[in-house]
């Protein structure tokens, strides 16, 4: 899942990011309204965190000219601001959520996951692919009962790769999802990881569930016919 997260308190960013990053979202940083509208015009995040009070344009104005451009994009509304009318302005803006000032990292990670159950594709609590099991309010990882242990990078490749099960997803595709900006499209990081989770997840099992499409990408499941 990658986010945007749209805050101009470099120390609350730094914080809320880390704590993101943590629990195996991919997430970019920007802390201006104008950034944050371009932005969302070139990546295909799942959620925006946004601040309300932003410089060269506040959070409503972000809102609202992403909706008004036709976004679906799930946005989480951050703001100091506590009064019912100050929510429903924001919710009238085009937010789906709002969260106050201060609030407990916690919150903040149940409200995301409460948006993004109501997206377009709902992210059940589990996902069974073969005889492999993904926890994923846990983040945790079983093949044929027994667990295995991933880092959060390489439990984020492989819920992508899960929740996309029969379908062959590209290079590209992968890095707009699991990674954020500071990927660089010229490394070989996705085979890196891809190689580690192969061993991790196919090597001894009779039927791998990770495989290369030579020139196209990569497919997640069984092979036809096994």
């Amino acid at each position: 899942m990658r986010i945007l997260l749209v805050e101009d308190d470099p120390q609350l960013a730094d914080t809320v990011a880390r704590g993101l990053r943590e629990h195996a979202y991919a997430v970019d940083v920007v802390g201006d309204g104008e950034s944050a509208v371009y932005r969302a015009a070139v990546y295909p995040y799942d959620a925006i965190v946004l601040d309300l009070m932003l410089p060269k344009r506040d959070g409503l104005a972000v809102c609202r000219e992403l909706r008004r451009r036709g976004s679906n994009v799930k946005v989480l509304m951050l703001t100091a601001r506590h009064t019912v009318e100050d929510r429903v302005t924001g919710l009238d803006a085009g937010a789906d959520d709002y969260l106050v000032k201060p609030f407990a990292m916690e919150e903040l990670l149940a409200r995301l996951r409460a948006l993004l159950r109501r997206g377009d594709e709902v992210i059940p609590t589990t996902i069974r692919v073969a005889d492999l099991e993904i926890d994923t309010g846990a983040q945790e990882v079983r093949r044929a009962g027994h667990a295995i242990p991933l880092t959060t990078k390489e439990y984020t490749l492989l819920l992508y790769l899960a929740r996309n099960a029969g379908r062959v997803i590209g290079r590209a595709e992968i890095a707009d999802h699991a990674w954020d900006d500071n990927y660089d499209p010229f490394s070989n990081l996705i085979e890196v990881y891809i190689s580690r989770l192969r061993k991790k997840i196919d090597e001894g099992h009779d039927a791998p569930l990770i495989h290369t499409r030579r020139g196209a990408g990569y497919l997640f499941g069984n092979e036809p016919g096994n």
